[in-house]
């Protein structure tokens, strides 16, 4: 488990194959499922990932890794499953940090489906102030001004991407170069 969290950065394949042999071990364990889900999400391997954040939910109760297991039924082609996902849980149970990352995720899918004003909604439901810093704030920001310049909505788009860059205190989003592209 060690070997994973330390590679999962930069080898997220290695890391996978370190969480199998731990799930070998010890698969009636939650955190060990939820260890190589969480290292399938990062390798890419969506339908694995699924499956044991699946386990560990079951094992452990509670809202567990909704949001990333809904983006890997983005990713597996089902963004119906993922809304649906996301609509089984009461986000009420949910840190701030995380009702905003399943948002994003449920938004992502309504784009999928070309459901850019449902997506804009979605955001909406969760958005922090405008005044808010962080890399929630930042991503949330971030997301909404790439769906208003998709839907056109230039000024605002450039408003929010200002915002955006304003909250990203680690400078981690490409801000400055979308700004450019819509100016």
């Amino acid at each position: 488990m060690i070997m994973v969290a330390s590679l999962l950065a930069d080898d997220p394949k290695l890391a996978l194959q370190h969480a199998r042999a731990a799930k070998d071990r010890g698969g009636r364990v939650s955190v060990v499922r939820e260890t190589a889900g969480i290292a399938a999400y990062h390798a890419g391997e969506w339908k694995e990932a699924l499956s044991e954040l699946r386990a560990a939910r079951r094992m452990s109760g509670g809202p567990g890794l909704v949001a990333v297991m809904a983006d890997c039924e983005r990713a597996l082609g089902r963004p119906e499953k993922a809304i649906e996902l996301a609509r089984e849980i009461d986000v009420t149970e949910l840190d701030p940090e995380t009702r905003i990352e399943l948002a994003i995720v449920v938004a992502g899918a309504r784009r999928d489906l070309s459901q850019i004003d449902a997506a804009l909604v979605e955001l909406e439901r969760v958005m922090p102030p405008k005044t808010a810093g962080g890399y929630s704030a930042s991503r949330i920001f971030y997301v909404y001004a790439d769906l208003l310049a998709e839907k056109g909505r230039t000024a605002d788009a450039i408003e929010w991407f200002t915002l955006a860059g304003r909250a990203d205190e680690d400078e981690l989003l490409d801000v400055a170069d979308r700004l450019k592209e819509l100016s």
